[in-house]
């Protein structure tokens, strides 16, 4: 019960940022609010030593279906919660096991979280990028436009590309939130899933 309580605590901290855990703005690689976390780390969810086990052809399938199970991000764990009970009374609770089926788990969407982290950074620089080059192009608009004359076949082509540049940009703006959601529902999984771990490890 106690390891559960520090896990809650951990997992608090941790997604919130604890006091001032603000969005760093001077990165500029980072455009979301949510506090970034460069990696994360097993020991902070899984509260017991894990070590490796040897395990059978057998075990060693169990565990990798069950694995696949908890990283198919698809299925709720609800829906796991039968699978591991099957897992448990065919193999057995004990920590180390399950320990084993955590760490293989954690590596994997930990990999698939360190993917998204990339993405974001790649993500804001081509929103800095475009955020460049539609202020250089309103600015060759107004340099066309205080031309005597105006060349009004140019400005209405610039205006044009402008339109669709911003176009692009507002639309990338507005899935940013669901963007950097997207590690944050990694981190809570990951964290469920230890729980959900630890619950059976005790019972």
């Amino acid at each position: 019960m106690q390891s559960k309580r520090l896990l809650s605590l951990v997992f608090a901290v941790t997604c919130l940022g604890g006091p001032g855990g603000a969005a760093d703005f001077s990165d500029p690689t980072w455009p979301c609010i949510q506090r970034k976390v460069e990696r994360l780390s097993v020991g902070l969810m899984w509260p017991h030593p894990i070590e490796d086990v040897t395990l059978s052809d057998q075990e060693q399938a169990a565990v990798n279906e069950l694995v696949g199970r908890f990283t198919l991000r698809r299925l709720a764990l609800d829906e796991i919660a039968p699978v591991l009970g099957d897992f448990t009374a065919k193999y057995g609770a004990e920590s180390q096991l399950l320990g084993t089926v955590f760490a293989k788990t954690f590596d994997r969407l930990a990999a698939t979280r360190t993917t998204i982290l990339k993405g974001i950074e790649e993500y804001s620089l081509s929103q800095i990028a475009m955020a460049e080059k539609i202020g250089a192009t309103r600015g060759e608009m107004d340099r066309l436009l205080a031309a005597e004359p105006p060349d009004y076949d140019k400005v209405d082509a610039i205006e044009a590309q402008l339109d669709w540049d911003e176009r692009i940009y507002t639309d990338r703006k507005q899935s940013l939130t669901y963007v950097c959601e997207t590690p944050i529902l990694l981190e809570k999984r990951l964290f469920a899933i230890a729980q959900m771990l630890l619950n059976a490890a005790e019972n």
